[in-house]
């Protein structure tokens, strides 16, 4: 005799072989396949609706203090709230100056621009340029000139909205931004270019970069140079220098700070007054960054014509009077006097300031140098990264050079720059050693770079991308961007797998019932017998 028990199927004895590996194997790949199907179908349901496909432009005028340049850039249209999709696609130097120049006579700039706002209407599509927001940033040499006379820069700002709006182009006005803010601009722009505020993960979506550093930002324009970066949590606060900067959910403490008329081209200017102080020749000066052989004649306007040489002009101050100016080619003499244009001593022992008296933080991490200080370590035939022995050695080889061995040396000769590389040299040397505080380890963290995969490090990018609002304050949804017919083969895939995983968990809880089903017709056959 024998006791039937009341059991399903699957629930007899035998489908304890269910605990066998294939089985379970089979039941996680089923489970994970319906965990995944579920997932993409919400992340691509609740997906965030996307503009028609198609590319979108803007255009941003840098107008700096010794030219202005027109930057194009694009990107694709339905990801228009995502990061690292902004492309500079051209590029336009202005002819002429800077608009600063143009105090005198306004109406003069919109001739200046024609040329590359001609070239700006053939790089974007017709139907487009009315939905092209174009914006244009004036920098140091318009903030000087305002000090100066602020009646002759606005003339020369109301001159460039009258000619913009006569333009195809969806013109946002023209503003002169403050340094503080130039040098924002220019760190979101590198740390943008690089990648550090959002990459992509192996789920294609746009997730925080863990673990990556910010990069910090030097910039060195004609009338001023900023530095910004995030510095140590435990540094010091002063709140004329640090700025609180909310970038996709993330906060980021900058220390920034520009310097005005310490830029390239002012500096020089304050440096030749220095040497027409203390000539006993005022009609000729001896200057020793200038190269050997080399003799050029300048006005007394062109010297102490601004407002960064004004304290310096001499009293029988004369516009048209001739400064013939010889070069020595001295280049231990040259950094000597070039040391003299900082104000060290305000910051006597202080590892918290940089010169004049300002507050800075110790600098910290890696940062990209760029705008002058790319185009003067260039002309040394440096890029990159280098020790701070062989930037020594550059500069010294290349002051050392008469004025007719330049023309071999430069890649790029014009005789304004390259008479003033050697003193550009010792000039970003006593800057970024004596006044940010770098050292010979630090020295290396420092790339001159002058773009990223196509796009220039300038202000200009960080500048549009803030106020398209393409670098929204807020975290973007994580979303999962599938093209339909992507998300339908991925769809079938997993669909697929969990069906065959299905089936196989079915077979194997049909033939345990088969197998159990037999042990027990040969067992009623022996308690039969």
């Amino acid at each position: 005799m024998f006791t039937v028990l009341s059991r399903q199927p699957c629930d007899q004895p035998g489908f304890k072989a269910l605990s066998r590996t294939p089985a379970v194997v089979a039941l996680v790949v089923f489970l994970v396949s319906v965990a995944v199907l579920m997932a993409i179908t919400l992340i691509q349901i609740n997906q965030k609706e996307v503009l028609a496909p198609g590319l979108k432009y803007g255009i941003v005028l840098d107008a700096g203090s010794s030219r202005t340049t027109v930057y194009v850039y694009q990107w694709p249209a339905e990801k228009e709230n995502n990061t690292g999709v902004v492309n500079q696609t051209y590029r336009c130097s202005v002819k002429g100056s800077g608009i600063s120049s143009y105090g005198d006579n306004p109406q003069a700039v919109p001739r200046a621009f024609e040329d590359c706002m001609q070239r700006v209407k053939e790089k974007i599509p017709a139907d487009l340029h009315k939905s092209t927001p174009a914006h244009l940033g004036a920098t140091a040499g318009m903030r000087l000139l305002r000090l100066q006379n602020e009646s002759a820069a606005r003339g020369v700002l109301a001159s460039i909205r009258t000619y913009f709006e006569s333009q195809p182009f969806d013109f946002r006005g023209a503003q002169i931004i403050s340094g503080q803010e130039e040098g924002v601009y220019g760190w979101i722009t590198a740390n943008y270019l690089m990648g550090n505020f959002l990459e992509k993960n192996m789920w294609n979506t746009w997730t925080h970069p863990h673990g990556v550093e910010t990069t910090g930002a030097l910039d060195l324009g004609g009338a001023s140079t900023q530095i910004s970066f995030a510095p140590q949590e435990e540094a010091g606060h002063s709140a004329n220098s640090m700025v609180q900067v909310s970038l996709y959910g993330y906060p980021y403490t900058l220390y920034t700070h520009s310097f005005q008329c310490y830029g390239r081209d002012e500096a020089e200017k304050r440096f030749l007054a220095r040497l027409f102080q203390n000539s006993t020749d005022k009609g000729k000066v001896v200057n020793p960054c200038y190269p050997r052989d080399y003799v050029t004649i300048l006005t007394m306007e062109h010297i102490f014509g601004s407002l960064c040489t004004e304290e310096l002009r001499p009293t029988n101050y004369d516009s048209g009077y001739p400064i013939a100016l010889e070069g020595t080619g001295d280049p231990a003499l040259c950094r000597e006097k070039v040391y003299s244009l900082f104000n060290f001593q305000a910051c006597p022992d202080q590892e918290d300031c940089s010169f004049d008296g300002v507050y800075q933080p110790m600098v910290k991490g890696t940062f990209v140098a760029f705008s002058g200080f790319y185009y003067i370590a260039h002309a040394l035939n440096l890029t990159g990264s280098f020790a701070l022995d062989v930037f020594n050695s550059s500069t010294w080889d290349f002051c050392l050079q008469s004025w007719s061995q330049l023309p071999l040396m430069l890649p790029k000769f014009d005789e304004v720059y390259a008479r003033s590389y050697c003193f550009s040299a010792h000039y970003i040397y006593h800057l970024l050693i004596h006044g940010y505080k770098f050292t010979s380890e630090t020295w290396p963290k420092i790339h001159f770079k002058k773009e990223v995969e196509n796009s220039s490090i300038a202000w200009s990018l960080g500048y549009m991308l803030n106020l398209t609002n393409m670098i929204p304050a807020e975290n973007p949804q994580i979303q999962l961007p599938m093209r339909p017919q992507v998300f339908t083969g991925v769809m079938f895939f997993f669909a697929g797998v969990a069906l065959l995983c299905l089936l196989f968990l079915v077979y194997l809880c049909v033939a345990t019932r088969l197998r159990s089903s037999s042990q027990h017709a040969i067992d009623h056959s022996f308690d039969a017998e």
